[in-house]
């Protein structure tokens, strides 16, 4: 069993007067966490798992007298798949208003439609938590330092989804599963989106161009498309936690690309598994830009795990001046630049330090990286 940060923050929100709301992509470990829960709780509980259609329907269009009768005398009530429920927000919203003794947590696999779905009724009554494939804090919590460094190179070509952690000899198999159960069926059956070789294509040139500046434009002419139909599946990529955007920097030098953004993955193995390309660290050639979005999305981890609050960009300039990283923290920056090779040797731009309050600069190798997760 992994143990995973998200377990104690919980633990810590619970019987506080509000819902607790867990998103994140399939398979991520959502459920195994809410077992978790149930196993170290000395609370009555309900767990309901709305991939059940009586669920469902007993779960949409209630009213407080059917929920009390639903939950008895149950304190902790655990509700999985929350975004499969019309109108979730709402019942949540009774339930954290009227039944005072009761504490909600509620799971959804698809930020699209959970908060599509709450945002409005549950303002101002919710704890909201994203949970990430395995992060490198927490397979050194549960296996040690020794483990994380041995296994480091096979997590930037698989990935570190729990499955894939635990049993990394079928690491391709879980892939291909969670590329087309997930990645295909579960987006595509958001009514927005009706042209599945379109989402193919552009998730194969975002994960060409993964590491490197992304132009809307460029990518429609690619696809043969407009640049809103991309933008809208982006987007709704972006909600299903395959890719995240990361924005440039621009507030003081003239030379600094304005509207610029780059798109990472929230994990490599799903990355290489949209490409097929699998081949060990050695013989491949993408070798620096796995390297970045590896360490971005384990610093994304770390920071929302941590309560770590900061502004993340990229930098650069028409000069063809770069940093891969710039976090903001109470108006400091720390500028990173991710190198595969520890030998290489890295030069901060001056224009870039000159023009910005830089509280540090980091080479991010294989020999350091943990020290900043």
């Amino acid at each position: 069993m992994i143990a995973r940060k998200l377990e104690k923050t919980i633990s810590n929100q619970l019987f506080k007067g509000k819902a607790v709301i867990l998103v994140g992509p399939r398979q991520v470990g959502k459920t195994t966490l809410l077992e978790e829960l149930v196993r170290h709780s000395d609370r009555r509980v309900l767990s309901l798992n709305c991939d059940e259609p009586e669920v469902q329907t007993m779960l949409s269009n209630t009213n407080v007298a059917k929920l009390r009768a639903i939950v008895g005398n149950n304190e902790l009530l655990l509700i999985d798949e929350a975004q499969r429920v019309d109108n979730i927000g709402l019942t949540i919203k009774m339930i954290v208003d009227n039944l005072k003794d009761v504490q909600v947590v509620a799971t959804g696999s698809s930020a699209f439609e959970l908060r599509n779905r709450q945002n409005e009724p549950l303002t101002g009554r919710k704890f909201e938590y994203q949970m990430f494939p395995v992060s490198s804090g927490e397979i050194i919590d549960t296996f040690g330092l020794l483990e994380e460094k041995r296994t480091l190179e096979n997590r930037l070509i698989y990935g570190s989804y729990p499955d894939i952690v635990m049993h990394p000899e079928e690491a391709r198999r879980y892939l291909t599963d969670l590329t087309q159960s997930y990645l295909y069926k579960d987006i595509l059956s958001l009514d927005s989106l009706r042209k599945p070789q379109l989402l193919d294509r552009l998730l194969r040139a975002l994960a060409f161009q993964m590491g490197s500046e992304v132009s809307t434009n460029e990518l429609a002419r690619t696809l043969q498309t407009d640049g809103k139909t991309v933008d809208k599946y982006i987007d709704v990529l972006e909600k299903c936690y395959v890719v995240f955007r990361l924005g440039g920097l621009s507030r003081n030098l003239r030379t600094e690309l304005k509207r610029a953004k780059k798109i990472y993955f929230y994990d490599s193995g799903i990355r290489n598994a949209i490409i097929q390309q699998f081949a060990p660290v050695n013989f491949r050639n993408d070798m620096g830009a796995l390297w970045e979005n590896f360490f971005i999305s384990e610093r994304m981890k770390r920071n929302h795990y941590d309560g770590h609050y900061c502004n993340s960009f990229f930098w650069r300039t028409t000069l063809q001046q770069e940093i891969d990283l710039v976090e903001e923290c109470d108006g400091a920056m720390t500028a990173f630049e991710m190198k595969w090779n520890p030998a290489k040797k890295v030069l901060f731009s001056k224009s870039f330090l000159e023009a910005y309050n830089v509280k540090e600069t980091v080479t991010i190798t294989p020999d350091n990286y943990l020290e900043y997760l």
